[in-house]
């Protein structure tokens, strides 16, 4: 059994060696002419303002949730959906519509808790 992991483990050693390599060819043979405008912090073409360490508004989040709620849900249900067909097919058609109804009740109970915090309420 070990032995089926040898090309696999080749395989991470090369690219880690050709990796390492590379970046250290880099670091010994590239041109270092450092500036101030280089070593700057870039921030869309625009001088930067304030701290680094400023604080996000709840509303961030709010969207952030509302964003990962409907990823995952459509990561889940399309392939799903694609392949709901051979579940009716194969006799498992009704636990498969059972278990992605409770899936999307667990979505909507997300939904709904960032509905009632103001998650979709823009200014």
């Amino acid at each position: 059994m070990p032995a089926d992991f040898v090309p696999l483990l080749l395989m991470l050693g090369l690219a880690l060696g050709l990796a390492l390599t590379l970046l250290l060819g880099q670091r010994l043979l590239g041109p270092r002419r450092p500036n101030w405008i280089k070593e700057s912090a870039y921030e869309s073409g625009m001088d930067p303002m304030g701290t680094a360490r400023q604080r996000f508004s709840v509303k961030f989040y709010l969207v952030a949730m509302i964003f990962i709620v409907f990823d995952v849900e459509i990561v889940f249900l399309y392939p799903w959906a694609v392949s709901f067909q051979e579940f009716l097919l194969a006799g498992v058609g009704q636990g498969a519509l059972v278990v992605v109804a409770i899936f999307i009740v667990i979505l909507a109970v997300g939904l709904i808790y960032d509905i009632k915090k103001g998650g979709l309420e823009f200014e």
